[in-house]
């Protein structure tokens, strides 16, 4: 039977804006990777492996979040499990021989970047079960923020909006800042919450966030520059690419963030979450822009996960949908909250990760 090692690697993000094989994540990308590295076990099978600090930690922490989703979201097997999670998941400490011994078919990270392939190296995987210096350009390539720029203008539609304008002078973003009056700059390559910078006529005018500008632009090529719209709601959709150009929709993903940064998700079923968002917008707008995404994202051999951000935004007297803010090329909370979607309809829950001496990942009522 085939074993794939399952990853957790929150900082992947900060791995791929760096690009370097020996980088070292800031602490709470290390101690978030340490604390829920047992993450994979929801999506993992039968005898799938997760690569983690601590097996003991890992153990513990899996089986007090297996005691809330019972409580909270799902019925018992008959295998004493949540209806839907595997009870066959093998934890392996980071280094431990048996990853190198054959004993993986496949490797399934968080994400995949130049530091990873490094560390799982220097484990002793196999490079066959790795990504090579090509597959990993193709993969930080389309995770460019002109990529979600391009299929952006492609999904333009009936009551859409969103325009973004990739930069590399200082002029540039100053003629945009004044035709638009606000706007936002967006490093090409960041993890949620970092680089972005807010630019307003009356308040915060380019000459603030110069130096921002050319720092980004001396390391990474160019800025992206976006009208600032007045967002009503988070939400995203999360799919899977098989690396054939097929992509499969997984479900929506209905968030909230504070300045940019992730704070937690709804965990509900699937119609829930489309009865939630069609109270903004007709249910017929999101069916027409996930047959978009399907038919017109292109990924190559890229397969894996991936969500594409999007949002509700006030205008024109009502709700327009911004149908694409950001590509993640990776697995996503949204993916995480789909493993956990209650079987009732009636259930709505609140899944977020809270940090107080660890990152806890807790399951709360709305």
């Amino acid at each position: 039977m085939m074993k794939t090692l399952h990853i957790f690697n929150p900082e992947h993000d900060i791995a791929l804006a760096a690009n370097l094989a020996n980088f070292t994540a800031p602490h709470a990308g290390r101690q978030l990777r340490a604390d829920l590295g047992f993450l994979p076990a929801l999506w993992a099978k039968e005898g799938d492996m997760v690569l983690v600090d601590n097996a003991e930690y890992a153990e513990k922490a899996w089986r007090k979040m297996v005691q809330r989703v019972v409580h909270q979201l799902k019925p018992l097997g008959s295998c004493g499990e949540p209806i839907g999670f595997s009870g066959g998941t093998h934890w392996v400490p980071t280094g431990n021989p048996s990853v190198s011994q054959g004993e993986t078919d496949a490797i399934m990270p968080w994400g995949w970047d130049k530091a990873l392939r490094a560390t799982l190296k220097r484990c002793g995987v196999a490079d066959a079960l790795m990504p090579s210096d090509e597959q990993l350009e193709h993969i930080r390539q389309l995770s460019h923020r002109r990529v979600a720029a391009r299929l952006l203008a492609q999904l333009q539609t009936e009551g859409t909006v969103g325009e973004a304008f990739e930069c590399r002078e200082a002029a540039e973003v100053e003629a945009l800042l004044a035709r638009y009056g606000q706007v936002v700059m967006k490093a090409p390559w960041s993890s949620s919450g970092r680089g972005l910078r807010f630019l307003s006529l009356e308040r915060t005018p380019f000459q603030q966030q110069a130096g921002w500008f050319r720092n980004v632009v001396e390391r990474q090529g160019s800025v992206l520059v976006e009208p600032y719209y007045n967002k009503v709601k988070d939400f995203g959709m999360e799919f899977s690419a098989d690396g054939k150009g097929r992509i499969r929709y997984e479900g929506l993903s209905l968030f909230h963030t504070v300045n940019g940064a992730y704070v937690g998700n709804i965990l509900a079923t699937e119609r829930t979450k489309h009865e939630m968002l069609s109270r903004y917008v007709p249910a017929h707008w999101l069916d027409g822009i996930k047959q978009n995404i399907q038919e017109r994202l292109a990924l190559g051999n890229y397969e894996g996960p991936f969500g594409i951000d999007m949002m509700i935004v006030a205008g024109n007297g009502g709700f327009l949908l911004h149908p694409c803010v950001e590509i993640n090329l990776r697995r996503t909370m949204g993916h995480v909250a789909l493993s956990l979607t209650p079987t009732d309809d009636d259930i709505v829950r609140v899944m977020r990760i809270e940090l107080k001496d660890h990152y806890t990942l807790k399951i709360n009522k709305l």
